[in-house]
């Protein structure tokens, strides 16, 4: 399906200010963040049923707990407020911990801490339980966009920033352990003929990275309009292939995780497409959950090259050199007509739906429904 879809899409009225982030919860509660401090919560038929403006500072990005619904963070500015959707008068907490604006917080599967990207290039790390700052990563030599802890692996955390680095990340140790410079990365990409379909040639800053359910595949969207997919293998992540179907900056990639689907990625650009890609075909799709043990030989990730966790079928180079050089297609295209901020996804008794934040005062909500 392709083309202008953008009257598909059910509308929720936010307010006076564009929409910049959002979340969804597991009870299918959607929080939104707009500039000057907005902040409000929506049941799924887009009514607004709580609402509180955060001192006047742009909500940046919004998480919802893992282990109690009621509660969500939101960062603005420097700060991130604890909320309780329930009484929504005031935050129940209040970390200032940035020393610049916060572009983007993440929690770990299990709440035990949060972290924040800001524009320093610095991550700041906090224990939820002491509320203390335990660990500030600072090796990015530019905007820190984009954080996101990896699931399954609580102490293991991946960021990307605009010195076109991305990065993964021991909570145990302060330098990252694995480093990629798409810059790099593309001149290889190049070399070995990779590019159809990508000719745009602004720089890869990176703008964002999302993680699959299984924990072992990332995907990065980057400024050149490509997505680059890459994997655990051994002790480190690879690239695996990239995907070109965006010709202006990919701002936002997702995998779709609370869909029962774990490897559609969803991805929006500045080009003001959404794109729907299907990755089981592509990728090594028999990832299975680390057990106990496997985490916690590693914290990381994999630590030997048949480490649990990190299976996948078997591939000689020559396929691997096949498999990256295939073209892939998304399965769903969609001229929304504006550019994209956020996309979030979401499953409500097998209704499969995505909503949008773009620079309008909107939410979109698009319903998939057989795709």
């Amino acid at each position: 399906m392709g083309g202008r879809a953008k009257d598909m899409a059910t509308k929720w009225t936010a307010g006076d200010s564009p929409v910049l982030c959002l979340d969804v919860s597991h009870e299918g509660l959607v929080a939104s963040g707009a500039e000057n401090g907005g902040f409000k919560v929506w049941n799924m038929q887009g009514s607004a049923i709580g609402h509180l403006n955060l001192e006047g500072d742009d909500v940046t990005c919004i998480s919802f707990s893992h282990t109690c619904e009621s509660i969500v963070y939101a960062s603005h500015g420097e700060a991130i407020s604890a909320l309780d959707i329930r009484s929504l008068k005031e935050p129940i907490e209040r970390f200032h911990v940035n020393e610049d604006e916060i572009n983007c917080i993440s929690i770990n599967e299990t709440d035990s801490h949060l972290a924040a990207a800001d524009d320093s290039g610095s991550i700041k790390i906090i224990d939820l339980a002491s509320k203390q700052v335990i660990r500030c990563l600072q090796k990015h030599s530019n905007i820190c966009s984009c954080v996101t802890f990896r699931p399954h692996w609580p102490q293991s955390l991946l960021s990307c920033g605009l010195d076109m680095q991305v990065m993964l990340w021991n909570l145990q140790k302060i330098r990252p352990v694995w480093t990629v410079n798409l810059q790099d990365l593309t001149q290889e990409e190049e070399d070995n003929q990779q590019t159809a379909g990508c000719q745009l040639f602004n720089p890869p800053l990176a703008h964002f990275t999302t993680v699959a359910s299984c924990g072992n595949v990332f995907a990065c969207g980057a400024e050149d309009g490509k997505i680059r997919l890459f994997r655990a293998r051994g002790t480190r992540f690879e690239f695996e292939r990239q995907l070109c179907g965006h010709n202006l900056g990919v701002s936002q990639v997702h995998f779709l995780n609370s869909l029962s689907h774990p490897y559609w990625l969803i991805s929006g650009g500045n080009d003001a497409k959404i794109l729907l890609w299907d990755l089981s075909e592509q990728i090594l799709t028999d990832d299975k959950r680390p057990s106990t043990s496997s985490r916690q030989k590693s914290k990381v990730g994999c630590t030997t090259k048949k480490a649990r966790g990190c299976k996948g079928t078997a591939h000689s180079a020559k396929d691997n050199n096949k498999n990256k050089n295939d073209y892939v297609l998304p399965k769903l295209s969609i001229d929304h007509g504006d550019k994209v901020n956020w996309i979030s996804g979401v499953d409500i008794k097998g209704s499969k739906r995505i909503l949008i934040a773009d620079q309008s005062c909107q939410i979109s909500m698009y319903n998939l429904g057989d795709v």
